[in-house]
């Protein structure tokens, strides 16, 4: 999983103002994320809006970004959710050509146990033919996976092979990597956070906002994993300001807003999200230019 280090983008799903998909605009942002020099695509995530895309229109997405990539750099697929054996039976006839991942978040809205959570990846890790990346986001899932949760999935299952960690603790990420088995990659899921995550030996970050910087953010990842932390903080304190706007209003809002500023793509979302105040959105125009 050597390929997963480093920076990986969770991309966001451009729409028009119809709200259907605008595929050349996704095909223009995978060739500014390749461009950008990120190590990898993160599909159909919480920031591509995938709880809003029906299953004809996630097939049509990704069918997309792999034929924009044609393999240049590795593909993750998000497919997760809280219904274990809908994920399953997903996963069990999923067409795995051009992957190299899944990433699955964590049931959301139920709130199940730690027993429940473990259970629910045991299922998923035996429906997968792919390797499985955790994610774990409780600020959206409404329950977190305790570090003992992640290392007995990791040490229990060999296709569990990393976490997307997005607590937003510091504490819970050094915890799994004090005590992960060897090989198993601890992935940041928080931009501000990368740098301290990284440097307490974690292997990268899956992104918001390399979607919009992909040259600069991935500089800064490439910095830290280099041991280079003279220069990460220098490129960390210039973008610092920029990561809270994203998210000030809600992501992918905040993102896609910078993105049409570049001449990306639209900044169109689908309901019950909508776009960022236009305070906000001078704010992001004005820095996004700057970098």
């Amino acid at each position: 999983m050597e390929k997963l280090k480093g920076t990986g983008v969770a991309m966001v799903t451009p729409f028009n103002s119809d709200n259907s998909i605008n595929f050349s605009q996704l095909e223009r942002l995978t060739d500014h994320l390749v461009a950008g020099g990120v190590e990898y695509l993160v599909v159909l995530g919480t920031t591509g809006e995938s709880v809003t895309l029906s299953r004809s229109e996630k097939k049509e997405v990704l069918n997309c970004v792999l034929g924009a990539n044609a393999g240049k750099i590795p593909v993750v697929l998000g497919v997760g959710g809280n219904n274990t054996h809908e994920v399953c039976t997903e996963l069990t006839s999923l067409n795995t050509d051009g992957l190299t991942a899944i990433l699955s978040v964590s049931p959301y809205y139920n709130k199940p146990t730690q027993n429940g959570i473990y259970a629910h990846y045991k299922a998923v890790s035996e429906a997968s033919s792919l390797p499985i990346v955790l994610y774990n986001v409780p600020g959206r899932t409404g329950s977190n996976m305790l570090a003992e949760t992640t290392l007995r999935l990791a040490n229990d299952f060999q296709n569990i092979v990393g976490v997307k960690e997005a607590s937003g603790s510091i504490e819970q990420c050094t915890a799994i990597l004090k005590d992960r088995p060897t090989g198993f990659l601890v992935i940041s899921g928080d931009d501000a956070l990368s740098l301290p995550i990284i440097a307490s030996g974690g292997d990268g970050v899956i992104s918001v906002v390399a979607n919009a910087l992909p040259k600069q953010y991935s500089d800064l990842i490439r910095a830290c994993m280099n041991d280079d932390y003279a220069t990460a903080r220098k490129l960390q304190y210039a973008i610092f300001d920029f990561i809270n706007m994203l998210f000030a209003e809600g992501n992918p809002a905040g993102v896609k807003c910078a993105l049409n500023k570049l001449g990306v793509c639209n900044e169109h979302v689908r309901l019950p999200l909508v776009g960022v105040s236009d305070g906000l959105r001078k704010k992001i125009e004005t820095a996004v230019t700057s970098f």
